[in-house]
């Protein structure tokens, strides 16, 4: 389940849905990120995989979890821009996970490969956020009018 709440978490802050801090649930940003939608399963959860292996050798470096994200930025990495907005996310578990464990693992071989196996259950959580989502901004118009 964690690995779904995962790429969930992944596809959904690339396709420009981040989680508020204070708040558990994702929220919607208005300017969804039109490159997202437009790639392959296999692209995306290419791309997503990278991330995941940055944030564990990050980790394995020893670079700080409040450093993580501007370090990997710094180092211009080959995926998509949006696939950056997860970094946080993924970061907070990866440093969850003790470094004798990281190096036993390939966390981005993993992670493509879930991302590839689950990849229709995301979309449906996907486009069930959009229409509530939706549903939601429909019901606030028809209310304050």
């Amino acid at each position: 389940m964690i690995r779904i709440t995962l790429s969930a978490a992944l596809l959904l802050a690339t396709a420009g849905i981040v989680q508020a801090q204070d708040a558990p649930a994702y929220t919607a940003q208005t300017d969804v990120t039109p490159g997202a939608a437009a790639l392959s399963k296999e692209d995306s959860c290419r791309y997503q995989g990278q991330v995941m292996a940055a944030v564990q050798q990050a980790r394995l470096d020893r670079v700080k979890e409040e450093n993580v994200q501007a370090t990997l930025l710094a180092s211009n990495p080959d995926w998509p821009a949006q696939f950056s907005n997860a970094i946080p996310q993924l970061a907070a578990h990866v440093y969850t996970i003790k470094r004798r464990d990281l190096r036993k693992n390939d966390l981005g071989e993993i992670f493509e490969g879930q991302c590839l196996a689950s990849w229709e259950q995301v979309q449906a959580i996907t486009q069930n956020q959009n229409q509530n989502q939706n549903q939601n901004q429909n019901e606030d118009t028809t209310a304050s009018e």
